[in-house]
């Protein structure tokens, strides 16, 4: 088994600072109850882009970004703080689709003409950038998609069909995995939205969020336009590292559960006692907090290897993704059976936390991907 690194989980005065704002900002600002409001299908966005702009003034967009694209140039473990408090609230708007999911391809990509171009934009919070990497039948063999681009002219053509896409419909470009097929192996390009060529669909989701089945026919890339056409560590360090960021809006989205299930257990009456008096409750709700603790420790370590210690990152970006499915979901399960019958009823907020665990658990690879990661990266 490979070695431990030594981290630093402890967040300094800054970091506590922009997690504090952060959480003030989403709790004022961004109730889940929302939620009945932005999953209307009239409704144009699936989040407040008000509030996104906001979020933008305060840096939380740029948090990635080096300074030389007008970020803030700082690190994972800055951004998992503000993440996490999105996720206390379910907050759809697109911080992890684009200041994430959507940069750091372009970041860490080939190509320096699409980092000039789309890296101030995402940093201001202008532009919204996001990753198409699901295609049906694909399940988590995502190094093996269908999409292709062939050589043509003086650039490529792409053909394929990608499905929940995050924030498709918003989106100013879409980062693309396809196979090259010169080279017969993952590439990764980046396609505006309004090229010719580019269909956009909505879909559905349980959890409300806005997502959508993204058509690309003989659509022209140009050679700056690639990101990598050998991009097997790409795709595998951006899934990483939106892994963890998703991990962290899972820990938030969990704890507010599961803190929303012990006040009504408090409050909620029975036989003349309140039911959170009742031992069985109290052992399962002590279950619960013992599993979020290493939750938090889980995506607090992967968030710090991001910064600390590269080498040691993969492993615990699995490990974080892999609590977090497990974790969330037994929270959310829980926290509707102490609720009772009315934690089924779409009246009572509870019901948003399953439903975001459910889909959230299948996002960014589900909970057998991560488990066998985490085992071929440790040599099991």
């Amino acid at each position: 088994m490979a070695e431990r690194p030594h981290l630093n989980l402890i967040a300094n005065a800054e970091q506590k600072m922009l997690a504090e704002t952060a959480r003030k900002l989403v709790e004022e600002k961004a109730p889940v109850e929302r939620l009945r409001e932005l999953r209307k299908p009239e409704h144009p966005k699936g989040f407040s882009r008000s509030l996104y702009s906001e979020m933008a003034e305060l840096g939380w967009t740029a948090l990635l970004i080096p300074e030389a694209y007008d970020g803030l140039g700082l690190g994972l473990f800055d951004l998992v703080g503000v993440l996490e408090s999105l996720g206390r609230e379910l907050a759809p708007e697109p911080l992890l689709t684009s200041a994430l999911l959507g940069a750091y391809p372009i970041l860490e990509g080939e190509s320096e003409a699409l980092r000039q171009r789309f890296l101030p934009g995402i940093a201001s919070g202008d532009a919204i950038v996001t990753l198409a990497y699901e295609e049906e039948g694909l399940r988590d063999y995502y190094e093996r998609p269908s999409a292709s681009i062939t050589a043509y002219n003086a650039g490529y053509v792409l053909n394929g069909t990608k499905i929940q896409v995050a924030d498709a419909l918003v989106a100013d470009a879409f980062v693309v995995t396809c196979r090259s097929a010169a080279t017969d192996s993952l590439a990764m390009v980046l396609v505006e939205a309004n090229s010719d060529g580019v269909s956009i669909e909505r879909q559905y989701r349980v959890d409300s969020r806005v997502v959508g089945i993204v058509r690309f026919e003989n659509v022209d890339v140009a050679e700056d336009e690639v990101l990598s056409l050998e991009a097997v560590p790409l795709f595998n360090k951006t899934l990483n590292r939106a892994a963890v960021g998703l991990s962290a809006e899972m820990l938030g989205a969990a704890e507010k559960a599961f803190e929303d299930t012990i006040a009504y257990l408090k409050e909620r009456v029975q036989f003349d006692v309140p039911i959170g008096s009742f031992q069985a409750l109290q052992h399962r709700a002590a279950t619960l907090y013992c599993e979020l603790e290493l939750l938090r420790s889980s995506v607090y370590a992967a968030a710090a290897a991001a910064d600390q210690a590269e080498e040691a990152f993969p492993r615990l970006a699995a490990l974080a993704k892999a609590r977090a499915n497990e974790t969330f979901l037994h929270v959310a399960k829980e926290a509707i059976q102490m609720h009772g019958g009315i934690g089924m009823t779409d009246e009572c907020d509870i019901g948003f936390y399953l439903k975001r665990a459910q889909a959230a658990a299948w996002s960014l690879g589900n909970t057998s991907y991560h488990r066998r990661r985490w085992a071929e990266l440790n040599g099991y």
